[in-house]
C-alpha cells in the first residue's frame, strides 16, 4: 500500500470525524460493548446469553437483514445443541490455535450442527446457517478481542486495497489478510491523535465500547471505500 495515500486518508477521515455530532456507526461500538459485558460460556442458559450478547438499541442490520438471518439460526444450534455449539466457540476464541485454521474448523463445525438440527427438527426449513460469508464470524471475533479483530465486509475491503493501490487485491475471502490491513492502518490512525479524540467525543461512554479497538480501522476502511 502506498503510505502518502494513507496518510492523505487519514487526515481526510480526522476532519469528516470532527464535523459529526453524532457517529452513524456508534450502534458497532454498542454490541462490542454488549458482548463483552455478557458473553458466558457457563451460564445456565447458553442460547439466552447468546441472545443477550447480540443486542442493539438502533438496530439489526449487523445480524440481521432480509433472508440473511445468521444470529436467528445459530440461535436455534445453541438450542438443539449447546455443549457442542459452546465448544464451537470455544475454539475460535482460542487465541493459541492458528486463526485460519479456527475460522476453517468454526465454518465446518456449523455445517454439521445444522445438519444435526435438521435430523431432529425433519419438518425444518432450515438449509442455510448465514456464516459463509464470514461477516458473522469477523462480528464474533471483534466482539470478542476488539483490539485484534473488527467487522467485515468483503467489498469493501478490496475497495480499500485498490485506493491505497496494494498489490494481489484478493479475489475471495480472506479474514487473515484484512485483519492484518487493519492493524496496519490502526497504526497510522494512531499517529493521528485527534482521531481518538474525535471517537472519545462521539462514543457514550456507558453505551459503547470505548476501549482500543480496531473497529475504528474498518470504519477508516469504509470512509475510504465510500470516497
Amino acid at each position: 500500500m502506498v503510505l502518502a495515500l494513507i496518510q492523505q486518508a487519514v487526515g481526510h477521515y480526522s476532519q469528516w470525524l470532527k464535523g459529526l455530532t453524532a457517529h452513524p456507526y456508534d450502534y458497532e461500538w454498542e454490541v462490542i460493548q454488549q458482548f463483552q459485558l455478557h458473553w458466558n460460556p457457563q451460564a445456565p442458559d447458553p442460547a439466552a446469553m447468546f441472545d443477550q450478547c447480540l443486542q442493539n438499541s438502533r438496530t439489526r442490520r449487523l445480524w440481521q437483514d432480509g433472508i440473511w438471518q445468521p444470529k436467528r439460526v445459530m440461535l436455534l444450534l445453541w438450542q438443539n445443541d449447546p455443549l457442542t455449539t459452546g465448544a464451537l466457540f470455544d475454539d475460535l476464541f482460542n487465541e493459541m490455535r492458528d486463526l485460519e485454521a479456527r475460522i476453517g474448523r468454526f465454518l465446518f463445525g456449523c455445517d454439521t450442527l445444522l445438519a444435526d438440527y435438521k435430523q431432529a427438527h425433519p419438518t425444518t426449513v432450515e438449509n442455510n446457517h448465514y456464516h459463509d460469508d464470514y461477516r458473522m464470524i469477523a462480528l464474533y471475533l471483534g466482539c470478542r478481542y476488539p483490539e485484534l479483530y473488527a467487522f467485515y465486509n468483503f467489498e469493501t475491503f478490496t475497495s480499500v486495497l485498490r485506493a491505497f493501490q496494494a498489490r494481489d487485491v484478493p479475489q475471495h475471502h480472506d479474514l487473515t489478510r484484512y485483519f492484518k490491513v487493519l492493524r496496519t492502518l490502526m497504526g497510522f490512525l494512531d499517529k493521528e491523535p485527534a482521531v481518538a479524540a474525535h471517537f472519545e467525543r462521539l462514543l457514550h461512554p456507558r453505551r459503547c465500547y470505548t476501549g482500543r479497538a480496531i473497529q475504528a480501522a474498518a470504519d477508516f476502511c469504509r470512509f475510504v471505500a465510500a470516497r
